[in-house]
């Protein structure tokens, strides 16, 4: 039973780093694309919303957070399809590789975002920069497992990170301060998916 435990143990140790190595075809260039042209429509329905007198900085949260949601469970939904398709028996260890590339940078993220709510609400104009500039580090992150022109990807958000907090005082919380970032940032990522799929580095 010790040698089957063993053997049981190595054969997980090996998938596991298969899985770490291996470049992720989750993705789909479409749905990333999709959901960057949502987040510039979201940015642009929301400049045309009056500007509440209170409770803006809990809305623009609310808005941004819902947005992020949605595009969550599309990418999501698509990854599990298409891993199951094109990993077979190693989606299971793909999808967790995946995740757990990110999930430091969405923890991070909800408790800064609880914590300024909660306890700092004038620092709350911040929130766009350090959202981008951590989703920079996920993408940084999950460059190992996904071409590395993905890279890219992660100075463009961290690029927009700093900037938004080098100029988010003067318009503080601009809807365009979250879909022009995140808008950009997805349309690029499918792009380079795209781009690599044709070269024949990635398959559909």
């Amino acid at each position: 039973m010790r040698e089957l435990d063993r053997a049981l143990l190595d054969i997980n140790f090996v998938r596991e780093h298969i899985a770490r190595t291996t470049q992720f075809k989750g993705y789909g260039p479409l749905t990333l694309a999709a959901t960057g042209v949502f987040a510039l429509g979201i940015a642009a329905l929301q400049s045309e919303l009056p500007t509440p007198s209170h409770g803006g900085a809990l809305e623009f949260i609310a808005i941004w957070c819902a947005t992020a949601a949605v595009a969550v469970a599309l990418i999501g939904a698509e990854a599990v399809v298409r891993s199951r398709r094109l990993h077979e028996g190693m989606a299971l260890e793909m999808l967790q590789s995946a995740i757990e590339q990110f999930l430091p940078a969405v923890t991070a993220g909800i408790l800064i975002t609880f914590a300024l709510a909660r306890w700092s609400p004038a620092s709350l104009w911040m929130l766009p920069g350090l959202w981008q500039m951590l989703f920079s580090l996920g993408v940084f992150s999950t460059a190992r497992i996904l071409p590395k022109t993905v890279f890219v990807v992660g100075i463009w958000y961290l690029g927009c990170g700093l900037a938004c907090l080098a100029l988010g005082q003067s318009d503080p919380l601009s809807p365009w301060s979250m879909g022009i970032p995140f808008g950009g940032g997805q349309l690029l990522v499918a792009c380079i998916l795209k781009i690599r799929r044709r070269s024949g580095d990635a398959d559909e």
